[in-house]
């Protein structure tokens, strides 16, 4: 039977006495409010001010707290309105206490550290309600039990860039989630995240000026069934103008204390934004200038309402449609309405812009029913009776069907890549504590398991990537010469050609190497060809012949591989430098050039090239162009992710892949083929992202987000190259933000789900621009 809430007062003065400690007048003053309530409401709920509490009042109130069953405690809340000072364990202890009778747990302003919350969210807590505020959260990964949880709230946790797949595995009644003032930023992980949540309806990553919590704005609300009604909000002057200001000092804030956070985003600048119709600002009938008002898509956002403190996610194109789409059970999503017109538009919006699983697959799969299905010779189990016959019949003759099919089923498994370095392998190659600095990289042409690198200090090197060691090292030139260039040879794979940006080229045989007491390699008797001053660039054509060498300048050489003389020194074949010069995969006499000056030009060796056999432009400089491997397109990459396909015979798009552009001229992006020329990878200088994009349609099938866990920065992308033996495995080469800029290689795929180390690193986790050439 429980006893009157009443006697809990002289419990807590006991311990208090028992534990030589004056009683805290904030403790009593609770109790005595929880103790009226359960005789007005017969319910009684107890707030414990953890602000206004220290060190010496903790022990009296654990001891009450541990027997509030006993008592007529219906609930009990612990708030942190300021700063607190109470120690962290004993608040952690305080809460598991409670236990059954936690509903309310506001740490919105309580410095934890990192391994407090590490042990808080590994262990769960029984809490109905729970907002925290934190700066040293940087990944969500809430694997402990949360199985009463109806609303989170972790607004402003500044630091947190992304959730873990399985962050919200146990927390079958969650409804509510807000996010607002985070730096979440991709869709995918997000996605993989929030699918998991089935009771989820509001969710939140900007909030409408005028709501608190995540529910449905009642200004946007009013009259939604009247189309005479189109929902004004009406909102003072001072209003407007204060949370303008108090956005701006947000994110100014942020950006003065983090300047990667602007390269994680993809955007420069964070701006006011006003999501639907119509405004009005009461008194007055234009709107502040400094307010940046943005439309969104009407048919999809009928009403008016402004919001703020957005995550960098808010900025991706079609934001809400994707997420609307992607969670079925969403009702309210940055506090507007998700509505039945709104889910069949982003239905569309979706079907048209993205690509749910590899090749157009809308289902995802079980890798064993898949080699069931080819081993019983049928087809996809998810047709009718019909187009499964009829699919069995057609498909089958395609020897990539399963191996499509394979990788749909992998991919859709696969919420965030798996990750290795390679600077384990070469961290030997050279005496004292100096690593090697890779500046350029190519996979080799027939060996899957060969890579070779060249570095900022001229060294070339050719790695077996599988196993893990050095296949040969090559110091090519004997001075601090960037290597900008390499290519191997097509018809003779064991030859790699180097250049430097000294215009040094020379001719390497692999396997014409002397041993060396390290167990290292040297290559002998290199091919050495004349300088080609400034060289960005080289290219091998398809007979091994003859390689073309560009750079910055306005001219392009021709050298024959046989003789080791240059052939041919063409002149002004643009206005401006040309980054990039590649010939056909399959025709030796035909190349294209990508020049700053904005235009691509295609050429044939068989005609004196005084002119193009055709010009085509881009809005912005190229930094790279290359040929699809059956050289039927032409894959064009632009500053700042302007990226296209063209075709290859006359130089009409025929695919613009509509990336966003962040602002900065100094945004150089790469894009190369993927399994073939099905898909397309895309990375820019100054992101940290890998854009997959399908090379037909142009639908974005996903976006990966590389981050150094260790020192909790982002990686940006140098450059990068697809696996030419693996289908969605890919190579970046990786520029690392903090603390000393050093390179990488970092082998990605696509396919194998990342996993944490052991158990210490897992806790370090939790816690924690060259322009030129390909």
């Amino acid at each position: 039977m429980s006893l009157d809430i009443s006697s809990i007062v002289s419990r807590y003065l006991n311990s208090c006495k028992l534990y030589e400690v004056l009683p805290n007048t904030a403790v009593l003053s609770q109790l005595y409010k929880a103790s009226m309530q359960e005789k007005v409401q017969k319910r009684s709920t107890l707030v414990v001010p953890l602000d206004e509490l220290e060190d010496d009042d903790m022990l009296p109130l654990v001891d009450i707290l541990l027997n509030a069953h006993l008592f007529k405690v219906d609930a009990v809340d612990i708030l942190s309105t300021s700063k607190s000072v109470v120690n962290q364990e004993s608040v952690v202890y305080l809460m598991h206490a409670v236990n059954s009778t936690l509903r309310i747990v506001d740490l919105q302003d309580t410095l934890f550290r990192k391994d407090i919350l590490w042990d808080l969210f590994q262990g769960g807590l029984n809490c109905q309600l729970l907002k925290l505020r934190s700066t040293e959260i940087q990944k969500l990964n809430m694997i402990g039990s949360f199985m009463q949880l109806h609303t989170l709230n972790l607004d402003f946790c500044s630091s947190l860039t992304s959730l873990e797949k399985d962050c919200f595995t146990c927390m079958p009644k969650l409804m509510r989630l807000s996010m607002c003032g985070t730096r979440i930023a991709d869709l995918w992980t997000t996605r993989e995240a929030l699918f998991r949540l089935r009771s989820l309806t509001e969710l939140r990553f900007q909030n409408c000026i005028c709501c608190k919590d995540t529910g449905p704005c009642l200004a946007s609300s009013n009259g939604a069934d009247s189309p005479a009604s189109v929902g004004k909000l009406f909102i003072n002057q001072d209003s407007l103008d204060d949370s303008a200001d108090r956005v701006s000092n947000h994110f100014e804030g942020i950006l003065s204390s983090d300047p990667s956070f602007v390269a994680i985003s993809g955007r420069a600048d964070f701006q006011l934004e006003v999501s639907f119709g119509d405004l009005h600002v009461e008194g007055r009938d234009d709107c502040p200038e400094y307010i940046n008002l943005k439309l969104r898509d009407t048919s999809v956002v009928s009403k008016m309402y402004l919001t703020c403190h957005p995550s960098p996610i808010c900025y991706e194109k079609h934001y809400r449609e994707y997420l609307i789409a992607s969670l079925p059970h969403l009702r309210v999503l940055d506090n507007f309405p998700v509505k039945k017109l709104d889910r069949e538009m982003a239905n569309t919006v979706f079907s048209q812009y993205y690509e749910y699983l590899p090749y157009k697959r809308r289902q995802k799969e079980n890798v064993a029913s898949v080699l069931h299905m080819r081993e019983t010779g049928r087809g996809n189990v998810h047709h009718n009776k019909y187009s499964r016959i009829k699919e069995a019949v057609s498909c089958r003759k395609s020897p990539h069907f399963y191996s499509r099919s394979l990788c749909a089923a992998k991919l859709g498994s696969s919420a965030s890549p798996s990750l290795h370095t390679m600077s384990n392998i070469s961290n030997n190659i050279k005496e004292g504590s100096e690593s090697l600095r890779p500046r350029q990289f190519e996979y080799h042409p027939t060996n899957p398991s060969l890579m070779a690198f060249g570095t900022l200090d001229g060294e070339v090197v050719v790695v077996n990537h599988d196993a893990g060691n050095i296949f040969s090292y090559i110091p090519l030139f004997g001075v601090a010469n960037s290597i900008l260039g390499l290519c191997w040879l097509n018809k003779n794979p064991s030859k790699l050609l180097a250049g430097s940006d000294s215009g040094s080229l020379r001719l390497y045989d692999i396997n014409d190497t002397l041993q060396k007491a390290k167990g290292s390699c040297s290559s002998s008797s290199p091919v050495v060809f004349d300088k080609f001053e400034h060289l960005t660039s080289l290219h091998v054509n398809s007979t091994d012949d003859q390689f073309l060498t560009s750079g910055y300048s306005k001219k392009v050489a021709i050298y024959d591989i046989c003789s080791g003389k240059r052939l041919h020194l063409f002149s002004d074949m643009h206005q401006e430098p040309i980054n990039v010069a590649k010939f056909a995969h399959h025709s030796p006499n035909l190349l294209v050039t990508s020049s700053f000056d904005r235009d691509v030009k295609l050429w044939d060796l068989r005609q004196t090239p005084n002119q193009p056999c055709y010009t085509t432009s881009s809005s912005r400089g190229n930094v790279m162009v290359c040929f699809s491997p059956d050289d039927l397109y032409l894959l064009v990459s632009s500053v700042d992710n302007e990226v296209k396909q063209l075709l290859s015979v006359d130089g009409r798009l025929q695919t613009d892949f509509g990336i966003a552009s962040t602002g900065s001229a100094h945004n150089y992006t790469r894009s190369y083929y993927m399994n073939g020329r099905d898909y397309v990878i895309s990375g820019s200088s100054d992101e940290s992202i890998v854009r997959i994009c399908c090379a037909q349609t142009g639908r974005r099938l996903r976006d990966y987000y590389l981050e150094d866990r260790t020192w909790e920065s982002p990686i940006l992308v140098q450059s990068l190259r697809s696996d030419p033996f693996r289908h969605f495995h890919m190579a970046v080469l990786a520029s690392y933000v903090r603390p000393s800029s050093k390179r990488d290689i970092i082998k990605v795929n696509l396919l194998e789900t990342g996993q944490y180390g052991d158990e210490d690193s897992k806790r370090e986790d939790f816690s924690s621009s060259y322009v030129h050439g390909g």
